[in-house]
């Protein structure tokens, strides 16, 4: 603490109200040692004096910020900034904060009224202060002195048309309002990222402030989606990421973490990797059954196009539903060009593969129209599974002048999938760069997202594909020796020996 403010100015502060509410009006940085000193046990890190200056920098910018575990995010963010964006100079008269569950919200409340609530400056700054409970079921502090509220409140509470007098919400903070299990299914993941952008922040105004603090818990949480919008100039914010260790390995708190050995016996106190890495490290870990890693996919910018001389035909996989009622499975078509064979083979999926809730009618119709327009040649496939009243579409579909091979499956889904995995992580399969996000992710979550019809369309298309093109166009030559039974030579290319 001493070497942020001189130890003179602190006693000056201490003695002198008028000099102590002067200087942390302007500096959140001064605010937070002196009101803040019991949290500031080891020198504070550079790190963290960054994360002070982007919160006090600017009333209105968007923060995301993504720290390791122990790194002190929380209590400056969700604990002291909302105090001094109300007592200082931003002047912020309405605060929400959320957490994922109400235990939390309260324990967060408690944070804050316990330090208002301690025998020192910052009550004698800042008080007095009421304690609410209002009809939304969250809690609130009340700053008469200022006009200004605290609420704190969980995730699933609505807060439509939530005012303080005629404010509307100016600072909104979500802290840890994901976890593990929420990450787990897209459909959780959906339903925060609409929560956020639905209900919490048009609650606010222009000038309101949205601040989150997290982990990176999945390809595709909410910090990751707004990161990923941030990159591509869809939303607007600063997004910092702070692991205990950069990518050089050099540590980001050498006050508290003065040599390997500090580091290690945090480690050890741990005792998971898993919970290193994603906590500490900020990797994004899968689960130990992921079938297909991120890492693995390999996309393409453009296409080689149907003109090329080693273009072999447009593929589909289908994966029929049974029922087009909202809890059965989708109706899905991935299709894909197909150039070369064995080692030249590519598989170049194509964008925006077809996922809907169709009865059999419409299934039909539906491939009749996707061969029509999308797959006219001959060379084309269309590969549909044949499992129980399945096996009657090729059928049917011949009787349209349609034909569709049938495929009796190998193994079950995950084995399916599994035996794509090689050639994923070859780059014998490329991906579009946009336009596949969802079988992107059903192929990485395989096993955890609640639909996975994307990914048995595209098993069943690759695998056929692999079955039809790896061993094409050669031949096992057995020839007899005088002195001893058959044996095999080399693979002989057909064509070329014809």
């Amino acid at each position: 603490m001493t070497k942020i403010i001189p130890t003179a100015l602190i006693n000056k502060m201490l003695k002198d109200k008028l000099v102590r509410t002067s200087i942390t009006k302007d500096s959140f940085l001064y605010f937070f040692h002196l009101y803040y000193a019991s949290y500031v046990k080891y020198e504070t890190a550079d790190f963290q004096k960054e994360i002070i200056h982007n919160l006090e920098k600017s009333p209105t910018e968007n923060l995301y910020i993504v720290a390791f575990r122990g790194s002190g995010k929380s209590t400056m963010v969700t604990t002291a900034y909302p105090i001094w964006a109300i007592l200082g100079k931003q002047q912020k008269k309405f605060c929400i904060i959320f957490c994922q569950t109400r235990a939390q919200a309260k324990q967060h409340m408690m944070n804050i009224r316990n330090e208002l609530e301690k025998d020192g400056p910052l009550k004698k700054d800042l008080g007095p202060f009421n304690e609410e409970s209002d009809e939304w079921g969250s809690h609130s502090l009340v700053f008469k002195r200022n006009g200004a509220r605290i609420t704190v409140a969980s995730s699933d509470q609505s807060i439509r048309g939530l005012r303080h007098y005629e404010h509307r919400p100016d600072l909104i903070i979500c802290d840890d309002v994901e976890d593990i299990q929420s990450t787990r299914i897209r459909e959780a993941r959906d339903k925060t990222y609409h929560w956020l952008r639905g209900e919490v922040l048009p609650a606010g105004d222009k000038s309101t402030r949205l601040i989150i603090v997290g982990n990176l818990l999945h390809e595709d949480s909410l910090l990751m989606r707004i990161k990923d919008e941030i990159s591509q100039g869809k939303a607007r914010g600063t997004f910092s990421e702070y692991p205990l260790l950069d990518k050089n390995g050099l540590c980001l708190w050498p006050s508290k973490y003065a040599n390997e050995k500090d580091i290690e016996n945090e480690k050890l106190q741990i005792s998971s990797e898993v919970s290193w890495q994603r906590e500490y490290l900020l990797r994004i870990i899968p689960s130990d059954n992921q079938v297909i890693y991120p890492e693995w996919i390999q996309y393409y910018d453009e296409l080689p196009g149907t003109s090329h001389r080693a273009y072999r035909g447009t593929y589909a996989g289908v994966d029929l539903a049974i029922s087009s009622k909202d809890s059965a499975d989708f109706t899905t078509i991935v299709s894909a060009h197909i150039y070369g064979r064995r080692e030249k083979l590519r598989i170049y999926i194509l964008p925006n593969p077809v996922q809907q809730k169709l009865n059999f009618p419409a299934q039909v119709d539906l491939l009749k129209d996707f061969k029509r327009t999308q797959m006219p040649r001959h060379s084309d496939k269309l590969y549909v599974e044949s499992v129980a009243y399945q096996e009657a579409l090729p059928q049917m579909l011949e009787m349209h002048g349609i034909i569709a091979e049938s495929v009796k499956p190998k193994g079950d889904k995950r084995t399916r999938l599994s035996l794509t995995s090689t050639s994923i992580k070859s780059g014998i399969i490329k991906f579009p760069r946009q336009g596949c996000e969802d079988l992107i992710q059903e192929l990485i979550g395989f096993g955890v997202e609640k639909h996975d019809d994307l990914a048995d369309a595209f098993s069943l298309l690759i695998n056929s594909t692999l079955d039809k093109h790896m061993n094409e166009g050669t031949w096992l030559i057995a020839f007899a020796d005088d002195e001893g039974p058959l044996y095999f030579k080399d693979y002989i290319d057909v064509e070329k020996n014809q």
